[in-house]
């Protein structure tokens, strides 16, 4: 679906056609975040079985080692401080706090590196929507390259940047050829991104931070684009979140390696981003709120009606939306 903000028109194309419906040499910004099979199963000693989900997995070069590591978990209420779990032969963990949200902080374990750990143990932190069976099968073997982007590079996340599933190397190879230029950017993206805003009042919710690294050359490729009045197209919510929140004082933006929860929400002033790619997203969900800020609540309402009249697939594997 094309949104275009200016005069309200939803057009329905299809996604290999991106090109003809963007502006001549826009600069595409993309996350290269890689997610990692960041969700273990595990048992208690009384035999009792536990999913545990990795909320910030240790860094891809991280060694053998003890790792503190706020965690989903489920079931939870039983677990108390000092409680253990096995999640394998070479990898146990110790329930240390139980935190006011409701989340686990374990202490693992490592016996080899974290990376080579979860890949072996772990399966793809998928949404709860899309089920799985615990045990894995063909599904859950397939989503571990399905629920990756094609330029996934940066391993930590626990959620893919699902607006970048759409694309094929082919894809980016035929749009660089027709002058449309491709950076990247990194934001590691966490459960928060997903968590319902349950306060009455918006302003008042928080997210939960997420790391983001914008390199000096990323940064002068955005700056070179805005100063030659090209457009800024964000490929996902992250992207926006990663670019605004470089930009809050800009632009310019300048280079970034820190934490963001920053919660973009309608009223928001975008100094970075003209445009955006993105999936359709839950009710009630930040994300929603990020596209409303950007193209209006109620064109938002009115292209989502829309899209269910058209049959449109909703969510992580769903279809996309070009915000112009």
């Amino acid at each position: 679906m094309i949104l275009d903000r200016k005069t309200g028109a939803v057009r329905h194309a299809r996604f290999r056609d991106l090109a003809r419906h963007l502006p001549q040499e826009t600069l595409l910004v993309v996350n290269d975040a890689r997610v990692a099979p960041a969700r273990l199963w595990g048992r208690r000693p009384t035999g009792g079985r536990i999913e545990a989900v990795l909320l910030q997995p240790p860094a891809s070069e991280a060694g053998p080692g003890t790792y503190e590591i706020e965690c989903l978990t489920r079931p939870s209420r039983r677990l108390k401080p000092g409680t253990e779990i096995r999640f394998g032969p070479d990898l146990r963990a110790e329930v240390t706090e139980r935190t006011e949200a409701g989340r686990t902080i374990l202490r693992f374990f490592f016996e080899r590196g974290p990376a080579e750990t979860l890949e072996r143990l772990g399966r793809m932190p998928l949404p709860p929507y899309i089920r799985r069976e615990p045990g894995g099968g063909p599904e859950a073997e397939l989503d571990r390259e399905r629920y990756q982007t094609v330029y996934a590079r940066a391993a930590g996340a626990v959620a893919a940047p699902t607006a970048g599933l759409h694309f094929s190397p082919e894809m980016l190879e035929d749009l660089q050829q027709r002058d449309f230029e491709i950076t990247a950017l990194t934001l590691l993206v966490g459960y928060g991104t997903f968590a319902p805003v349950r306060c009455r009042d918006i302003t008042r919710h928080r997210l939960h931070p997420e790391m983001v690294r914008i390199s000096k050359e990323t940064a002068e490729t955005v700056n070179r684009a805005k100063t030659q009045g090209r457009m800024v197209t964000a490929v996902g919510t992250t992207v926006v979140r990663s670019l605004e929140t470089a930009g809050r004082a800009g632009p310019p933006i300048e280079s970034l390696t820190g934490p963001t929860d920053l919660f973009i929400y309608p009223g928001f002033n975008f100094r970075v981003v003209d445009h955006l790619v993105t999936n359709f997203h839950l009710p009630g969900s930040t994300l929603l709120m990020l596209v409303s800020a950007l193209a209006g609540q109620e064109l938002i309402l009115e292209a989502y009606r829309t899209a269910v009249e058209h049959k449109y697939r909703f969510f992580s594997y769903g279809d996309a939306m070009l915000i112009l």
